[in-house]
């Protein structure tokens, strides 16, 4: 008999089997799920769903971020574009009521992606950003508090990446929004709802310039240093860099709002 070969019958028998191939058989049976199933890994649904992502096609993108996120639920990329995509998602809704839904949703990713990406400027970002997003349809009080902790997220994530420009965008943005609120109606929401932060325009201006120079193919930045100036009185200034960013092609979902922001300010211009 050949080495690995039994015989299950009489010694004296002439038919016998090799249990080999049946051992064989059964170590397949118990290989992992995975390589048999070809499970595709959160890493893969991750690339899949910013293809449709970077169409802003929220519809096809959230599923697979989701899946994701059940493979690998405390992974803070699928937390920070689950949240992007709600945001997505509230940017196209109608409904203040529904707005305020998806804001709060992506507010939960954006809390979770920092709490598990402490070294990760993007997803130390994300709450600012959602925060910000969901601003103008907080009530007064809510704003107020949120103020304060957007300044925190931005600070956060610079500290980690200084070549963020999306986080210089939101610096300067949050500085400028501040600069804006006058003396009087300051004190009378410290009065009510507690103090505000302080904002400049001058530091909104160098941080809208610091993003342009970090990343400048994206209109957005171009027209917030626009609405800066305007701000500031500065109206060649500000007419010069909000028709720059208005002439270029969209790069991000909210383009589009921040360009009906941009011609908003254009109008007023004198």
């Amino acid at each position: 008999m050949r080495e690995g070969a039994v015989s299950i019958l009489s010694p004296h028998s002439s038919m016998k089997f090799s249990i080999r191939p049946i051992l064989f058989a059964a170590s397949i049976t118990f290989l992992p799920i995975g390589i048999c199933s070809g499970a595709e890994s959160a890493d893969d649904l991750l690339a899949k769903g910013k293809v449709f992502e970077k169409k802003f096609d929220a519809k096809e993108a959230l599923p697979l971020y989701l899946q994701a996120e059940k493979i690998e639920p405390k992974n803070p990329d699928v937390l920070v574009h689950i949240a992007r995509i709600y945001r997505f998602e509230m940017s196209d809704a109608g409904a203040k009521q529904e707005k305020l839904r998806l804001g709060y949703l992506a507010l939960d990713y954006s809390n979770r992606a920092a709490a598990c990406g402490p070294k990760d400027s993007d997803a130390q970002l994300a709450p600012a950003v959602t925060l910000g997003k969901l601003m103008p349809y907080l009530p007064t009080k809510e704003q107020i508090s949120a103020s304060p902790r957007i300044k925190q997220s931005v600070d956060k994530a610079l500290a980690l990446d200084p070549k963020n420009d999306t986080a210089w965008h939101v610096l300067g943005r949050w500085q400028r929004v501040l600069a804006e609120i006058s003396t009087m109606k300051r004190y009378v929401a410290g009065m009510i709802y507690g103090k505000l932060p302080v904002g400049s325009n001058e530091e909104a201006e160098r941080a809208m310039k610091k993003a342009i120079s970090l990343n400048p193919d994206r209109p957005m930045h171009y027209i917030e240093l626009g609405r800066v100036y305007a701000q500031m009185g500065r109206t060649e200034e500000a007419r010069k860099f909000i028709n720059k960013g208005l002439a270029m092609p969209d790069t991000d979902k909210d383009d589009a709002e921040t360009k009906d922001r941009g011609r908003e300010t254009l109008a007023k211009l004198r």
